[in-house]
């Protein structure tokens, strides 16, 4: 019979769920930026926390990292600017809505397929508990 750890090592293995450790960071992060600020703020205001915390941390990232699309060979004129970047692999988008909606998967989606990014986290400060969704390409 399998014991509960292997269970849970079976089903969260790093294939299926990569970088983890660096999840639950960024997650406990973005935690304290709503304990301590709550909910109802605008989302820059969260951003700013986030990066101080970010800083504190001293987690690498790219905030606003400008990502091109390119079409048949073309650079398109307009682009993306993704919230943050973070450990060069996890892409963070803020959101401070009522939920997350469809909406919000698809741009991330997006995202992860144009910037070749692994793995991205939405964060949603509009609601009582701090809201989180991770995407995986």
């Amino acid at each position: 019979m399998a014991t509960d750890s292997q269970i849970t090592n079976e089903k969260y293995d790093s294939d299926s769920y990569p970088f983890q450790r660096e999840s639950y960071e960024l997650i406990g992060i973005c935690m304290e930026v709503h304990r301590v600020l709550g909910r109802g703020l605008l989302e820059i205001v969260y951003k700013d926390a986030i990066e101080i915390e970010l800083l504190n941390h001293e987690i690498p990232f790219e905030r606003e990292k400008k990502y091109e699309v390119e079409y048949k060979g073309h650079k398109l004129k307009h682009h993306f600017f993704a919230d943050f970047v973070v450990f060069d692999k996890i892409i963070l988008e803020v959101k401070a809505q009522k939920s997350i909606v469809g909406e919000h998967f698809s741009w991330v989606l997006n995202y992860l397929a144009i910037s070749g990014r692994p793995l991205g986290l939405i964060v949603n400060f509009g609601e009582k508990s701090l809201m989180t969704k991770r995407l995986i390409l």
